[in-house]
């Protein structure tokens, strides 16, 4: 129901030019009729009602579903013309829903606070299924807000949630809230209750259905997609795809990724709040008074030093259950570690856990062998930081370093099928080249992909590309043949994601009436004082990370001290240039040229330095230098000048977002180069350079879009 047309202000500016008074009138008369709307959306809150760390036991200071409802209510009080709308994996993630509540048919909390809060709308999140169907039902039945999910279908092709769509009236304009899921729910949980009996279908084609549907009887049309923009399998499950194939939606909301995603530069203002209840997304809308959209805007609003709603946290249901939750964890010891399980970090934010066997992830495989006889297995660290300090131990300590309610299956496998497995794993990190003075990751596959091997002796070779790392493997000390067979242990989630994809082929033989979680607790009551324990099955090779070079340790020493962002998805390499730091990241401009007032940088070598991150612009030649902040760079940067060419000193006008900047600059071949202060001047950036290096520190553009993880 597309309504907004970015030809409307322009039209409006010439009326006011040709004839201002009458303009000024007819905008009184415009004004009065004028609607404003905000809808505020929220996402992957996982649990978190009362802005509490279970693992850690205390309260946080940026998050919470009490923290978001005192939000919620200021904004109300600004605009009574407010709509709420929650995305999706709401009743999974902490021990108070997984362990104590989502498993039951008693009062759900987190539902109870959504009640409270007045929630306008629900749309239903993958891991709402992670329980099965029958579960599921009791809980949505306890829901005064309509739960939504127009792709989700019985076997006789009714929707599951009785609804694809809701339509919400605020101040006479009428708003249909349309929801979608994720279709991957059978990939991940296809064996819980009653899932393998559902039809999950492409999103597009379901709000292409829903909009049929609804025709004239909204004035505005919101999405509400479980699901991140860009495809995670195919394109069914990508929220891009709704916009593409659904012309009419004028608002998306999306969600899954944990990320942070705001972009406006389209028709269509989308946003995705990241996880764990510590921001939102606000849409603003305004009509005319025939209720036709004339601006809408996204951005995200951070939950940081927003004081808990108390009338929510009084909320029976919620305040018994964090009472629960607490005692829970606070009354049963389960034993008791002997040392700490993680080695210190080398580098601030570099997981050791993640680039060498440690003893959590060791304690993990050796319980999951022992449970299910299996003759290897994968673990994964779900969180960088899991560890088990030495000391009591208790359940926040184990949802710590397994964070989800996963059981496992073991299924038989080929050498060559494990192999493949092994490989797809070790994608998770960058290739080495030389001059790599650390290991990054693969910002493309998060670390709850990243799988370590217990059972098996391996090595990983990252100077190689992904797909053949894997290298010298082992079973029971005899090189692993593809002929060979093996029994594979992993939890529910990666076999459907491992079946899908075509790596392993065999059906599941064994599931465990645990989750690896409970299997752990019986595990530490066992084995008290528990000892951390490493084999050193596994290692990295095919690096050389100079550790004893004096310049890498003056770059991780400003790692450590806060001053340099941590290198986790891009290696520091001695190689390149890395003259140009961007809120404390390091990137490389090709040439810098000394001159007697300072140290010059080419525009187009900062253009695609810059990219990415919030200080990003175009630079464009159009009969004088154009420059748009928080564009993205286009062309390619030009090679580093090889000839001692002349440089010129020159004031040139430059163009940025419309309005002329005067700026001092040096003329070389026919390339502009700016100092620090002139990158300032041009971007409105804090800008600095010493000893040929250029640190700028930029505040993130209030509509910009990105997403990762």
């Amino acid at each position: 129901m597309k309504q907004y047309r970015r030809g409307y202000r322009s039209i409006l500016a010439v009326l006011m030019t040709v004839a201002l008074v009458l303009a000024m009138v007819g905008s009184a008369f415009a004004a009065e009729g004028e609607k404003h709307i905000t809808i505020i959306g929220t996402s992957d809150t996982h649990g978190n009602i009362w802005g509490y760390s279970y693992e850690d036991m205390k309260e946080s200071s940026a998050d919470g579903l009490a923290r978001i409802s005192t939000y919620v209510n200021e904004v109300r009080r600004e605009n009574p013309n407010t709509i709420l709308v929650d995305a999706g994996d709401t009743i999974q993630g902490t021990i108070l829903t997984d362990d104590l509540y989502s498993k039951s048919a008693n009062p759900h909390p987190v539902v109870a606070a959504m009640n409270y809060m007045k929630y306008d709308a629900w749309t239903l999140g993958n891991h709402e299924f992670n329980w099965g169907v029958d579960n599921l039902k009791v809980v949505m039945k306890q829901s005064n807000a309509p739960v939504l999910a127009a792709n989700i279908k019985n076997a006789d092709g009714s929707l599951f949630t009785g609804n694809a769509y809701t339509i919400v009236e605020r101040g006479g304009v009428k708003v249909a809230i349309i929801g979608v899921d994720t279709p991957n729910i059978p990939r991940w949980d296809g064996t819980k209750n009653g899932v393998a009996d559902l039809k999950f279908e492409s999103m597009a084609d379901a709000v292409a259905a829903a909009v049929k549907e609804i025709g004239s009887k909204a004035d505005v049309i919101m999405v509400s997609a479980h699901a991140g923009y860009e495809s995670e399998y195919t394109e069914a499950d990508a929220a891009k795809t709704i916009l593409e194939k659904n012309p009419e939606v004028d608002i998306l909301q999306m969600g899954h990724t944990h990320t942070t995603f705001i972009n406006n530069d389209g028709a269509v203002p989308m946003g995705e709040a990241k996880n764990n209840a510590g921001e939102v997304v606000r849409w603003d809308i305004t009509l005319d008074a025939a209720n036709k959209i004339t601006s809408a805007k996204a951005e995200t609003v951070s939950m940081k030093d927003v004081e808990p709603d108390q009338g929510l946290r009084d909320v029976p249901a919620v305040k018994e259950a964090q009472e629960k939750t607490v005692s829970f964890i606070n009354d049963n010891i389960l034993g008791h570690a002997s040392a700490d399980f993680q080695p210190v970090n080398e580098i601030k934010g570099m997981p050791e856990g993640r680039l060498q066997d440690t003893a959590v992830i060791d304690l993990i495989g050796t319980v999951q062998l022992e449970y299910s006889g299996a003759d290897v297995t994968g673990v994964a660290l779900f969180k960088d930081g899991s560890d088990l300090k030495k000391g009591d131990l208790n359940y926040g300590n184990v949802f710590d370093i397994y964070k989800y309610p996963n059981v496992l299956y073991t299924v038989k496998v080929t050498g060559a099928e494990m192999k493949a497995y092994m490989e797809w794993a070790a994608e998770c990190y960058n290739q080495w080249v030389p001059g790599d003075v650390t290991i990054s990751f693969n910002s493309a596959k998060p670390g709850y992909l990243h799988d370590h091997f217990i059972g098996l002796n391996y090595e990983i070779n990252l100077s190689k590309p992904a797909g053949s790392r894997i290298e010298n493997v082992t079973f029971k000390g005899a090189p692993l043949t593809d002929d060979m067979e093996l029994t594979l242990c992993v939890n529910d989630y990666r076999f459907t994601g491992l079946k899908t994809a075509g790596i392993i082929h065999g059906e599941k033989n064994w599931e465990s009436s645990q989750s690896v979680r409970d299997m752990l607790v019986e595990y530490l009551g066992k084995h008290d004082p528990l000892d951390p324990v490493v084999d050193n099955n596994w290692k990295i090779t095919g690096v050389d990370l100079q550790k004893d070079n004096p310049e890498r340790a003056a770059y991780i020493a400003r790692i450590n001290a806060g001053e340099l962002a941590t290198p986790y998805s891009k290696s520091i390499n001695l190689n390149d240039s890395n003259n140009v730091i961007v809120n404390g990241k390091i990137n490389s401009a090709s040439f810098a040229q000394s001159n007697e007032g300072g140290t010059f940088y080419r525009l187009r070598d900062l253009a695609e330095a810059f990219k990415g991150t919030d200080a990003a612009f175009n630079v464009e030649w159009k009969g004088g230098v154009v420059v748009t902040k928080g564009g993205e760079y286009a062309a390619a940067a030009l090679p580093a000048r090889t000839v001692d060419t002349a440089a010129n000193s020159v004031g040139i006008s430059v163009s940025v977002d419309g309005a002329a900047v005067p700026v001092s600059a040096i003329l070389i071949d026919g390339n502009y180069y700016v100092s620090a202060d002139g990158l300032t001047a041009l971007l409105g950036v804090t800008a600095a350079e010493s000893g040929g290096v250029l640190t700028v520190t930029a505040q993130p553009a209030a509509s910009t879009s990105g997403q990762g993880g």
